[in-house]
């Protein structure tokens, strides 16, 4: 079991009506921690659309979620 901040970015920050929360998750990666906040939230975005960073360096889908990170999930953004 990992306790984790999780930030939320744009849509996904406007589908989930928080900013950041902190989660107790057994998530083996991040990419499974993501999937569970989709299906919880029902985000739009597919994880390809999306980075992660972890402690403020952008991650891999594959790695571990660790005890005490902080995890972002970050949308693409489009400006004009």
């Amino acid at each position: 079991m990992a306790r984790v901040t999780v930030l939320y970015f744009a849509s996904l920050r406007d589908a989930a009506g928080v900013a950041s929360e902190r989660l107790e998750t057994e998530a083996p990666d991040l990419r499974t921690l993501y999937e569970s906040a989709r299906t919880r939230y029902g985000f739009a975005l597919p994880i390809d659309r999306l980075r992660v960073a972890v402690d403020g360096a952008f991650a891999k889908w594959g790695d571990p979620v660790r005890d005490g990170g902080e995890i972002a999930f970050i949308p693409p953004v489009s400006g004009g």
